[in-house]
């Protein structure tokens, strides 16, 4: 049975927890493999909605062992509160399971983050001020504090002690913060050890033996590919590696396991926080955009910047993540347009560019070149098969298709789990 990576093709915020959420009932594990409390999934269910941070999609999906692999950065305060908030609402969450080797947020690397952003000013990243970036960074300079050290409290008082030499020097002298205790630290850490402890397990070997028993591991991103750390809009991205191959370092199975990878793709355009976005509105269009699809960040709460779709972006996506397959989400939010323009290239100092510049400089004057598609009046809603959807429509998803460059596989026409209409399954 096959290994699915399913992530974001455009800057997030696509609509990835809807389509884990779609093929939980019919995977066997949904693996988390990069990010951390800065991701947002929305999850419908019937009435119910859930608005996921840290937690796997799959953890909604009854039978199916939700994962948080080592390539992930995990807050305990915020994962036992998320649990908390899901077991009040009865959903079994006894089946998750974290990786020992996943590093934890510590309160400094939250203080770090918040006062960083604040000094930088008018060159602010537009972190969500969690930890992430800070957190990672320790992970590279080798000061991380990692899950299975909560159990060896010498090893942890070690750790922050060295960690905290540099970062209460920057804190004191830079920022004129005041010094934070290693002591307090450490217990603040040791008070989640037990709590988590039922969770934590070696990940890698379980995932492993689960596809060498034919299981199905679906491997879900946080965050968008143009936020990826090395092949988005640097460096107004994410700290880790959303794209396709941070699935194999996130979570410790080799590249020949992946059998497809799945780009969640929204019919137009959004981003959150600061950075070039080409097809950015300013205009009604851009409003209607905004409320019409609720545009505003699960975990942050700030609205969406929001722009016409942008098939450059696209191709690029699939270039970079090898996709096989795109899921199209809220197509519904479209209806009403007598026409829709979509963006196939980039004028670029005169010349028109069709493919992603891969230098900064040329990213941020691109101007979008514009086609424009007939929209539709129909409410799409109800539609359970491509051929229900009105004929402009079905022309906008084959127009998109055809400039993206891989086949859209599933699309959503309204918020909740079964406004879906598959095309070809995923499985």
């Amino acid at each position: 049975m096959p290994a699915l990576v399913l992530l974001g093709a455009q800057w997030g915020d696509e609509g990835k927890g809807k389509a884990t959420d779609l093929l939980g009932g019919s995977v066997d594990y949904v693996v988390r493999y990069q990010g951390g409390n800065n991701a947002g999934h929305t999850v419908v269910v019937g009435d119910q909605k859930y608005a996921l941070h840290l937690l796997p999609s799959g953890i909604l999906s009854p039978g199916c062992t939700p994962v948080i692999g080592n390539g992930v950065v995990v807050d305990p305060s915020v994962l036992l509160s998320e649990l908390s908030g899901l077991n009040e609402r009865g959903v079994d969450t006894s089946k998750l399971l974290i990786s020992g080797n996943a590093h934890v947020i510590t309160p400094y690397n939250v203080t770090v983050d918040k006062v960083t952003e604040r000094f930088l000013g008018k060159r602010k990243i537009g972190t969500t001020g969690r930890g992430i970036g800070p957190t990672y960074a320790d992970k590279i300079n080798r000061v991380g504090i990692r899950v299975q050290d909560l159990y060896d409290e010498s090893i942890l008082t070690q750790k922050v002690e060295a960690a905290l030499d540099i970062k209460n020097q920057i804190l004191t002298k830079l920022y004129n913060r005041r010094a934070i205790a290693v002591g307090q630290v450490v217990e603040e850490l040791l008070g989640y050890a037990e709590q988590i402890r039922p969770y934590v397990a070696d990940t890698v070997l379980i995932l492993n033996q689960a596809l060498e028993e034919n299981k199905v591991v679906l491997f879900e991103g946080g965050q968008g590919t143009l936020l990826d750390i090395d092949h988005g809009t640097y460096p107004f991205v994410t700290s880790s590696n959303p794209t396709a191959g941070g699935a194999c370092t996130g979570a410790g199975v080799g590249p020949t396991k992946i059998s497809r990878v799945i780009g969640i793709l929204k019919a137009y355009t959004t981003r959150v926080g600061s950075g070039p976005f080409p097809t950015e509105l300013f205009d009604e269009d851009g409003e209607a955009l905004r409320r019409i699809g609720g545009e505003r960040g699960v975990t942050t709460g700030r609205d969406r910047r929001c722009g016409w779709f942008d098939a450059v972006i696209a191709r690029y996506a699939t270039r970079v993540n090898g996709l096989t397959d795109f899921f199209l989400t809220k197509l519904d939010v479209l209806t009403g347009w007598e026409q829709i323009p979509v963006c196939v290239a980039y004028e670029i100092d005169g010349k028109r560019v069709e493919e992603l510049p891969y230098s900064q400089t040329d990213f941020h004057h691109a101007k979008p070149v514009y086609e424009y598609l007939p929209g539709w009046q129909e409410n799409i809603s109800k539609a359970k098969a491509f051929s229900d959807l009105p004929k402009n429509a079905q022309a906008y998803v084959k127009a998109l298709e055809e400039m993206s460059g891989a086949p859209i596989s599933a699309i959503g026409v309204g918020p909740g789990r079964d406004e879906t209409i598959e095309i070809n399954s995923f499985l």
